[in-house]
């Protein structure tokens, strides 16, 4: 965790540099400031997480300075300084958002006790919001739906990797399931009382990804207004989820394998680095190491995203979890949408699902209940509430019918056997004798 910085403002600088020194003795990070103008500057940066100013600063008014540390940074506790004459000033700064006040002369030990109560207070607020969003989520490993060998493999890995601080690389066409694989990660993890931050990297421009990802100061940009914490401050913590990483400018690139090597962040238009601690998961549908040879992603980096990976089969492979998966996702739109009749699937319904393809995986499939529960007149899912599926399975076992192309033949054989070992692409290549890379070119994956 970074040191917490405290802004230490009074218009006779040696006493702002003996109360920081105090402060610093005592753990915090302190920077001493003589005057107004100094510790305006500071505060439009927007890189403090504490301030402590007298109120009056010769000619200035610290009022102001309590009410632009306000705007620039809500979250940051400000405490005041005030001579006993000034106590009525004092409460005035408190209606203006000060946490608390202190009289002089006081002793450094009063004043700590009360930043760090002002900042236990912040801390319990945050933990607050992301356990309550945590617990939206609801994502932990049980949520890894499936019975299949391979789904069973993946909530194992899950478990057992969510325990290791280590950065993670999830696997897996669109729609399997990664964003709900990296919150099983958080959930189950030592972070889960922290923040879960996450950021789609194909659906941003790159300047505006750079800026979120890494924040800005006051006037870095045309347009930049206020300050902006980045979303690697913001899981400070917790949990930082870069889906569709593989997407990521080559600029950006060197700048995310640099917080990964050194752990510091550098905002846009800031003087120094801050130090942030976030755990990264990362998901791509891409090949990474295509993407390499290429020239679209850098070699280094993929090494340091691909210290342990996690990849999600695609749902036809794992024909037999599509009764326990629709199960599970009607109750939860039944949830949803408390309004409708639906109660469960009849056998016809559930055979079309079974047949479907399912090309756009476990988000197809929970679009297509969606519609069922918003559509369906009673308490039967029909065949006919279900939208039209395009792309029927076809069967799956080997050497039946007229006699056809090598080619496809060689792709109902891999997937035959691919279903047999329940959807583990590994196992599967090993038992073929081939590798990953032939056996989804094999399977169209590619």
């Amino acid at each position: 965790m970074k040191p917490v910085q405290v802004l230490v403002v009074d218009d006779h600088l040696e006493l702002a540099k003996s109360i920081a020194d105090g402060l610093e003795a005592r753990g915090f990070d302190a920077l001493p400031l003589g005057s107004f103008a100094a510790a305006r500057t500071a505060l439009e940066r927007g890189e403090h997480d504490a301030l402590v100013t007298d109120l009056r600063l010769g000619a200035d008014d610290g009022l102001e300075l309590v009410s632009l540390s306000r705007q620039r940074a809500p979250e940051s506790p400000v405490l005041v300084m005030t001579a006993f004459s000034a106590v009525a000033t004092a409460v005035e700064s408190i209606r203006r958002g000060a946490y608390h006040y202190v009289t002089k002369p006081f002793e450094v030990d009063e004043l700590a006790l009360f930043l760090s109560r002002a900042l236990d207070e912040v801390a319990v607020r945050r933990e607050r919001t992301s356990l309550r969003a945590t617990l939206e989520l609801g994502s932990t490993a049980e949520h890894l739906v499936g019975a299949s060998p391979a789904m069973r493999e993946v909530g194992d890995l899950v478990r057992r990797l969510a325990q290791v601080d280590v950065p993670v690389l999830v696997l897996g066409e669109t729609g399997t399931g990664k964003g709900v694989v990296a919150q099983a990660l958080h959930a189950e993890g030592p972070r889960a009382g922290r923040p879960f931050v996450q950021v789609n990297c194909a659906a941003l421009p790159e300047n505006l990804l750079e800026s979120e990802l890494f924040g800005h100061v006051r006037g870095a940009f045309t347009g930049a207004a206020s300050s902006h914490v980045g979303l690697f401050e913001q899981a400070d913590g917790g949990t930082l989820f870069l889906d569709e990483v593989g997407e990521m400018p080559p600029a950006l690139q060197a700048k995310l394998l640099h917080v990964l090597e050194t752990g510091r962040i550098r905002p846009l238009g800031a003087e120094r680095e801050r130090q942030v601690d976030a755990r990264l998961v990362a998901a791509t549908h891409r090949d990474l190491r295509a993407r390499v040879q290429a020239g679209l992603f850098r070699e280094d980096l993929r090494y340091r995203l691909d210290v342990v990976s996690i990849e999600l089969p695609a749902l036809r492979h794992r024909q037999g979890d599509v009764a326990l998966l629709a199960t599970r996702v009607l109750a939860e739109l039944k949830t949803r949408h408390p309004t409708s009749k639906v109660e469960r699937l009849s056998a016809d319904a559930l055979q079309v699902l079974l047949a479907h393809d399912w090309p756009g995986n476990v988000r197809e499939l929970r679009h297509a209940l969606e519609r069922a529960v918003l559509l369906a007149p009673g308490a039967l899912i029909r065949p006919e509430d279900l939208p039209k599926l395009e792309s029927p399975r076809g069967p799956v076992a080997p050497f039946s019918g007229e006699v056809e192309p090598l080619r496809a033949l060689n792709r109902r054989y891999v997937a035959w056997a691919l279903e047999r070992l329940g959807g583990r692409k590994l196992a599967t290549a090993e038992a073929l004798g081939i590798d990953i890379k032939t056996l989804n070119r094999h399977l169209g994956d590619e």
